[in-house]
């Protein structure tokens, strides 16, 4: 009966202990989601559905509707008088001066060059390009990921290797006082212990600080709470990508803008085609399609429309030039940003190979830090040394202990960095 309710407690505690442990992985997941910018794929797909659906409204028959109302100062006169040549009781009509027309024109295009192809064609590839930016935008998100993640990672190991020190701190403090008892200490070795225990439960102090800054930071990143409580797992084989091939989302963005341009060259094109449409006008007014006959009449007129903008092969040349120097300004930023980025590759690497050498020294300064406090700690229960000596080895090997946890953190960092640089990590 005793043993059932602690072992649903640990199971609960289990629990809650996973769901709150944090890959990288998840957070590069989280952020994306979580962050703002991700809902202008949405209005991406809104927008380029509006601007295809218009450009659709092209096809369709185009309604127009006009009226007017004029005065003229002067009219058609035929000067011509029947009766001097013997014509009687035959007037010749003349026209009104105010005439007043209603219309409804109705034309259907035929053929347009190209022209709506073209307006669609530029509709979806501005759309891509828009969607490629986006891309790099919510991928520049995984380094502020990589720059908070291995931040908590590091104050957590600092944290972690505080509290040895503590412990340690504290079981030389008390044999101290046990060789004070036996006259081999006296009480400035035990203050000289006390103080660095103080000073080591102010650093803690300071750590958790931090990591509750941290834990903030990463908490707005990826949209859930982030407290003292969750726990972050430290990855585990990383190894630096053996791949060097670049498949950043900024070269498809180059590709995209280098063909939404090359979009505007159809553009051109079909600008300069001629267009040919059927039309129709039906109208009422005064007067009608007979100008001699002063009264209002219905009237209609329909046929075939030849239209040919000669002016725009004026400026095709130069509007072409315009666009191959804007492609060729998208090659340079790509040419560019892949040599940047080879840079940053070479850097990267070489910051991994330092940390791995480093981390070798580490490891020998640990072992050689560590001899020297066990012999200390002998010689202090003998009575040989001070409690100030045995508190500067004790720190002496503490510090070498945050320095290769610095190291390996920083390792980790390195690597993953590396792997934003050529987009080889795991989205």
């Amino acid at each position: 009966m005793t043993t059932r309710p602690f072992c649903i407690a640990l199971a609960l505690a289990a629990c809650l202990t996973c769901r709150a442990q944090l890959t990288i992985e998840q957070c590069y997941e989280k952020a994306r989601a979580n962050y703002p910018l991700i809902k202008r794929y949405s209005l991406i797909d809104k927008t380029e559905g509006i601007d295809l659906a218009r450009a659709a409204k092209g096809y369709l028959p185009q309604l127009a509707l006009s009226a007017q109302a004029s005065v003229q100062s002067d009219v058609t006169d035929i000067p011509i008088d029947l009766g001097s040549i013997g014509v009687d009781g035959i007037e010749i009509p003349t026209m009104s001066r105010d005439q007043y027309k209603a219309t409804i024109d109705l034309s259907q295009s035929i053929w347009d060059g190209g022209n709506i192809s073209s307006r669609r064609k530029a509709v979806r590839a501005q759309a891509e390009a828009d969607r490629r930016q986006t891309d790099v935008s919510l991928y520049a998100v995984n380094a502020r990921v990589n720059r908070v993640f291995f931040g908590l990672l590091l104050v957590d190991a600092q944290l972690g290797q505080n509290r040895l020190l503590q412990d340690e701190l504290a079981s030389n403090c008390r044999r101290v006082e046990a060789c004070m008892a036996g006259g081999l200490a006296n009480q400035s070795d035990a203050d000289a212990l006390h103080v660095d225990l103080a000073r080591a439960r102010q650093a803690e102090a300071q750590l958790k600080a931090t990591r509750a800054g941290l834990g903030a930071m990463l908490s707005l990143l990826i949209g859930e709470p982030v407290d003292s409580t969750t726990q972050l797992a430290r990855p585990t084989g990383a190894t630096p990508p053996t791949a060097t091939a670049n498949r950043r989302p900024e070269l498809s963005l180059y590709d995209a803008q280098a063909a939404a341009l090359r979009t505007q060259g159809s553009a051109i094109t079909a600008g300069l085609m001629p267009r040919l449409s059927l039309f129709a006008t039906g109208g009422y007014g005064k007067p009608g399609l007979d100008m001699f006959d002063d009264r209002f009449r219905l009237f209609g007129i329909a046929g075939v429309r030849l239209q040919w903008n000669i002016g725009a092969l004026y400026t095709a040349k130069a509007d072409r030039r315009r666009i191959e120097t804007g492609i060729d300004e998208v090659a340079n930023r790509r040419e560019a940003f892949v040599f940047d980025t080879a840079l940053d590759t070479a850097q990267r690497s070489a910051e991994i190979r330092k940390y791995d050498e480093m981390i070798g020294y580490d490891n020998e300064i640990i072992r050689l830090r560590r001899s020297i406090k066990q012999a200390s700690v002998a010689k202090m229960e003998r009575g040989t040394i001070s409690g100030t000596d045995l508190a500067t080895d004790i720190n002496a090997e503490h510090a070498a202990v945050q320095d290769k946890i610095l190291h390996e953190t920083q390792r980790l960092e390195a690597i993953y960095n590396l792997k934003f640089a050529t987009n080889a990590q795991r989205l």
